[in-house]
């Protein structure tokens, strides 16, 4: 019953909210954060009402399973935006503004965090300092194709925004694990080149791959269903599946095999688009299925949100100097690199704000650096500052950049229930 009232209480603060957020033009996913917030084990849940909102953050973290499975299908949506006809028009100037903005962003915010570690070496360690600077190539996909999706936004920029997002992810991975191992052999002395270099390579690939399996075993399965009912159940079972495969954690002649969650379902919905002739209106369809459980991942993430983070001043002085740096190197990194591709120049000039959004990635990345101990324990603090300020900030810097390029065209009084309440008086008439 708990559970129950938990999540319906979650779902409705969710829901409510955004009606909010609609009337000062605020996108829902800030709502939904929002919303997580208020329920989460800082306000709602200081009552100590089990159920009645998040009392504290180990039950929040209880409904971490929803978490998986949203970030499952938000990959697996983001798959369907790697259509090989797209591909042809903007894949090799995603792929080169992909790798180039990250590993720029990381450059940038190393640099200048190395800085500050000279100049405040007591709070900021140098290892610390090398593992932030590679979680700040990290980007949100879920909140970049929440606002893409509920404003409709269509057009060059949009296009070529979701492959970098996904492509993004893929490259942060490498860079963290680098640099992680690094600094992992700055503070034992010794240097691992499996852990440096073959593990971060090897859990890349193996993603890659697992999902190209998964991707034509799904279809292979497709085809002998025929109602949308049976194929949209097929649908969401094999992302289930994938999700759990990619869970799964195994060394084999003393090297860590992992897999990442977000690249496996993301190629499981790239091979499906390309392969299945009838794939976009499932997609639709799973779109549609999966809306409430995005919402619910968003005010659970909300939730997580630690917001003890502002009562250590240190924290909040290196998280601020983190934020600048990443959002310079964010859009540095992508207007260079757009204009080097010869991209529009509405790309070129807006691409680097729509990046700005960091969440789930940056946040796994940061729960892996506790292994660096004290140093670890900096890391994932200054993460969750910056991301409690990405996240709030973020979707609606999105939305901005979006407008301003003329990708989300304004919306109208007009509500769907009023358009078939005119429908139906028309019809009667």
């Amino acid at each position: 019953m708990q559970i129950l009232f938990s999540l319906s209480v979650a779902l409705l603060a969710g829901l409510l909210l955004s009606r909010l957020a609609k009337l000062v033009k605020l996108p829902a996913v800030t709502a939904y954060l929002v919303a997580g917030i208020l329920v989460g084990p800082y306000v709602l849940g200081q009552l100590g009402v089990s159920g009645l909102g998040f009392t504290d953050m180990a039950n929040v973290k209880f409904y971490s399973l929803v978490s998986d499975v949203a970030l499952g299908f938000i990959a697996f949506s983001i798959g369907n935006e790697f259509r090989l006809g797209q591909l042809k028009k903007t894949g090799r100037q995603a792929t080169i503004i992909g790798i180039f903005q990250a590993v720029i962003t990381t450059l940038l915010v190393d640099a200048i965090l190395i800085g500050l570690h000279f100049l405040m070496p007591d709070k900021l360690s140098l290892p610390a300092a090398i593992v932030l600077g590679a979680i700040a190539s990290a980007t949100a996909p879920a909140a970049t194709l929440m606002v893409v999706r509920q404003y409709k936004a269509k057009g060059p920029l949009t296009d070529i925004l979701l492959p970098i997002v996904a492509l993004d992810d893929a490259v942060g991975l490498v860079l963290f694990a680098t640099s992680f191992g690094v600094a992992k052999a700055m503070l034992s002395g010794s240097i691992s080149i499996v852990s440096i270099i073959v593990e971060p390579l090897l859990e890349v690939v193996l993603s890659l791959l697992l999902g190209f399996v998964m991707g034509l075993l799904f279809t292979f399965c497709e085809r002998f269903f025929h109602s949308r009912s049976k194929r949209l159940s097929m649908s969401v079972a094999f992302v289930f599946l994938t999700v759990a495969l990619s869970m799964v954690k195994f060394e084999i002649f003393g090297i860590h095999v992992a897999f990442s969650s977000l690249l496996v379902c993301m190629m499981l919905g790239t091979v499906f688009c390309n392969i299945c002739d009838f794939s976009e209106e499932l997609m639709d369809r799973l779109d549609r299925w999966t809306a409430p459980l995005f919402i619910l991942f968003f005010v659970i993430s909300g939730a997580e949100l630690e917001l003890s983070v502002f009562t250590d001043i240190a924290i909040v002085i290196v998280g601020v100097v983190y934020i600048i740096a990443r959002s310079a190197g964010k859009y540095s990194g992508a207007s260079l690199s757009a204009k080097a591709v010869k991209c529009d120049k509405q790309i070129v000039r807006y691409l680097g704000v729509t990046l700005l959004p960091q969440a789930g990635v940056a946040l796994g990345m940061a729960i892996k650096s506790e292994a660096l101990g004290p140093e670890g324990a900096i890391v994932a603090q200054i993460t969750l500052f910056a991301v409690l300020v990405y996240e709030l900030i973020g979707p609606m810097l999105t939305k901005i950049a979006l407008t301003k390029a003329g990708e989300i065209i304004p919306e109208g009084k007009t509500s769907e229930r009023h358009k078939f309440l005119a429908a139906k008086n028309a019809k009667t008439e």
